[in-house]
């Protein structure tokens, strides 16, 4: 079996970009090669070319691959719903709504399909890397545990063990996840690797090798802080940059409690007439913001609430008789409107609640979730676009009848009579590069030659050569069963 576990010391060690970089590397180096994490949470998704959704780090790492996404790569993907409860999607589609403390005894189920997935991705690669979730070191959620160790042991992968420098006591994290795993768990971990390393790596060598002296693991390197990770989709919410270009214009987007996919707003972070700054709560939305852009998110009534408690509907109010625009992408389209109504408690208890009545339309939630890939024409420029929905909800109303796009026949999203404020519910528009200058040079934005998509193969291809750098790739690679 040619395969191999990256898992980590904590969360947010940089798990996601070494898989990506990895997979890269492999490719490079002329292996097909596939990615895979057993379990993911994560309201930053993405439509698959089977029809699904997996958490949108496994989509990057379908590019770092050369690949298509598809729902095999992330079979178990958690949507936090509120501060208790996910929606669980099991190899694309949402099977339920629990609690926190009801997923232990679902997560018995979980691992057939998940082993189901993994399978079918070894015969199509000829290997297969993968990604861990938060920590082995969680020893309380071992027992039926489907994302680190459990997979490990079922699958008969080995691990390599990441730990983060950056935030401090990396020694502790590599020999302290050593001391409270059980023995048949410890097993499984053949090497570690020291990532985020700012300065000279060398100062770290006896660190470097106290803890390859304390664990009898291999080491696989010390990897220095790649700075232009930041350009390529986040997973976490908590990654995102507060501030991105020195452009004049400025586009404005208010992190939401669930915010999600807001990696809608990454390709206009490259444009270099564009300043992108993202409003933390407890913040005004900026009075010279001139495009405020309202995300999606995985909780609509919920963050509805959560925009009105900062203050954030009275900040569009004001930005608007300022002569602002407004944009809103899915859930954020949702709230524009006069009213989203939830008779089912989709999203939480049943009810309804008053939008910020920007649109003229209204929301009725409903249970079956809208998953696809689209191609629309954007109703303003006539050009083509192609994005995806995923969402649940129907929005209707007169301002519909000022279509936002056309999906084929069907009219898609809404816009104000004054041409100000726009909904829709399609993702990853910005992506299309000619869309993208297209809209925001009727905004006065002067025109750019940036390609996204060539961005990203870019920091992909650089992550990749860092790695072989800085990582004894050769190793790893032969770790997994790899013979170059």
């Amino acid at each position: 079996m040619k395969a191999l576990m990256i898992q980590g010391a904590g969360s947010n060690v940089g798990k996601s970009v070494l898989v990506a970089g990895l997979c890269r590397a492999a490719l490079r180096r002329g292996l097909s090669v596939a990615p895979f994490k057993p379990q993911n949470m994560s309201n930053n998704a993405a439509v698959t070319v089977d029809g699904g959704e997996i958490g949108r780090a496994q989509a990057l790492q379908a590019v770092a691959c050369g690949l298509e996404a598809h729902t095999d790569m992330n079979p178990v993907l958690l949507k936090p719903e509120t501060e208790t409860g996910s929606q669980v999607v099991v190899q694309g589609k949402r099977i339920a709504t629990v609690k926190a403390r009801d997923y232990a005894a679902l997560k018995s189920d979980l691992m057939a399909p998940v082993l189901e997935s993994f399978e079918r991705l070894k015969a199509r690669a000829e290997l297969v890397i993968i990604e861990g979730a938060g920590s082995p070191a969680e020893v309380n959620l071992r027992a039926g545990d489907i994302a680190n160790m459990g997979f490990a042991r079922a699958s008969g992968t080995p691990v390599v063990l990441i730990g983060d420098i950056d935030r401090g006591g990396v020694i502790a994290q590599m020999v302290g996840t050593q001391a409270v795993l059980e023995p048949g768990d410890a097993a499984m971990i053949r090497g570690f690797a020291i990532n985020k390393f700012r300065g000279d790596p060398r100062l770290f060598d006896d660190g470097y090798a106290l803890i390859a002296e304390r664990t009898g693991w291999q080491g696989f390197g010390v990897i220095p802080w790649f700075g232009d990770a930041a350009k390529l989709p986040a997973e976490d919410a908590l990654d995102i940059s507060a501030a991105s270009g020195g452009g004049a214009y400025h586009i404005v987007c208010p992190m939401l409690s669930r915010i999600a996919n807001f990696d809608d707003l990454d390709p206009l972070k490259l444009e270099p007439g564009v300043r992108v700054t993202m409003v933390r709560p407890g913040v005004a939305l900026p009075g010279d913001a001139d495009l405020v852009i309202l995300p999606g998110t995985k909780s609509t009534r919920g963050d509805l609430a959560f925009m009105r408690a900062q203050g954030w509907d009275i900040d569009l109010q004001a930005h608007l008789r300022r002569g602002g625009r407004v944009l809103g992408i899915c859930g954020g389209y949702q709230m524009l409107g006069r009213v989203i109504r939830d008779p089912d408690g989709i999203e939480g208890a049943p009810g309804e609640m008053r939008g910020l009545g920007l649109l003229d339309i209204e929301t009725d939630m409903v249970p079956e979730k809208r998953l696809e890939r689209v191609e629309a024409v954007h109703e303003a420029t006539g050009l083509r676009v192609a994005g995806y929905e995923i969402h649940i909800g129907r929005s209707v109303g007169p301002d519909c009848a000022r279509s936002f796009a056309r999906v084929g026949a069907r009219a898609e999203g809404a816009v104000s009579p004054d041409g100000r404020v726009a909904g829709t519910y399609l993702h990853g528009l910005f992506s299309a590069d000619g869309f993208r200058q297209a809209y925001l040079a009727r905004l006065g934005v002067a025109s750019s030659s940036v390609s996204y998509s060539a961005e990203v193969e870019r920091v992909l291809d650089a992550l990749a050569e860092h790695l072989e750098v800085h990582m004894d790739v050769a190793a790893l690679l032969e770790l997994a069963g790899c013979r170059l």
